[in-house]
């Protein structure tokens, strides 16, 4: 710690049997062993408690890290995963699924595509009733463009 070697303890041995003498020699040794082991002990308390802050920030930072990510806010700050994850729209889906499942094995019914035609029907009028209006602009557009460079009369 001093960097102290035999050399300089001799001369500090020799030193302190000339200061203060060989009768109270023991004496003194003994209150500075004793000093020293305050001062340790003192030093060691001080290390501990730094410690010991130290451990509860890092606790704290930890804990406020795992309460983000439990929150979904370090995961998804925005919140769109939570949109996009919406049950209801699974729930439908997975409802419409069971239900022709279950048309799909009713005994009742001689042939599943019998029920299921009416389902295919009207899912076809809806992908016409979409593409209509879509169709009559495109259609709308072509004959402007070619009525564009023309002029009546």
């Amino acid at each position: 710690m001093f960097d102290i070697g035999w050399q300089e303890l001799f001369i500090l041995a020799i030193l302190a049997i000339i200061v203060i003498g060989p009768k109270d020699l023991p004496r003194a040794i003994k209150t500075i062993t004793h000093w020293i082991r305050k001062v340790r002990t003192m030093a060691r308390d001080l290390q501990d408690g730094l410690d010991d802050v130290v451990r509860e920030a890092e606790l704290e930072d930890i804990k406020s890290e795992a309460n983000k990510i439990m929150d979904g806010e370090r995961i998804d700050p925005t919140g769109s995963l939570m949109d996009e994850l919406a049950m209801g729209e699974i729930e439908k889906e997975w409802g419409d699924t069971v239900d022709n499942l279950k048309i799909a094995t009713d005994p009742n019914i001689t042939d599943s595509t019998q029920a299921l035609s009416s389902d295919l029907t009207d899912a076809d009028d809806y992908l016409v009733s979409e593409r209509q209006p879509k169709l009559q602009k495109s259609a709308e557009v072509d004959i402007d463009s070619k009525n564009v460079g023309h002029t009546k009369g």
